[in-house]
């Protein structure tokens, strides 16, 4: 992996349904697919610290709950000022990503904006995404 390339790193539950990624454009974006959203963290850290990588975006897809996705906001490096997307079990989540000036800012996005930021970046295939709340 070339260092300038940006990549996206994507917490996933196992036990839920797989949404309708895009795995052979994920491959080309350099995505990476975690187990949870501690795995994330230390991939985070690593990515950023250890080897010099540029964190484009963070996935939480239903890997862990709001709490969980705050305290990962929280603890994020200064360093990453990528897009961080929380995605609820019910479709609907939030997106914090750098506004104006440096700082972050929180949007509270529905199932149609959470599926609209992913086609947008090419991480989902497009056809009908399997029910989220199985």
């Amino acid at each position: 992996m070339h260092r300038n390339q940006r990549i996206t790193l994507i917490a996933r539950r196992a036990t839920r349904p797989d949404a309708d990624w895009n795995y052979a454009s994920c491959r080309n974006q350099r995505v990476a697919f975690l187990d949870s959203v501690g795995a994330l963290r230390f991939a985070l850290s690593a990515a950023l610290h250890d080897v010099g990588l540029d964190v484009e975006r963070i996935i939480v897809d239903r890997a862990g709950d709001s709490e969980q996705f705050l305290s990962l906001l929280a603890t994020a490096p200064s360093e990453f000022n990528g897009d961080m997307l929380f995605i609820r079990d019910d479709g609907g989540g939030f997106l914090s990503a750098t506004g104006r000036g440096g700082d972050r800012v929180l949007y509270a996005l529905s199932d149609y904006d959470i599926r609209f930021y992913l086609e947008t970046h090419d991480l989902v295939t497009g056809r009908a995404a399997l029910s989220l709340t199985a």
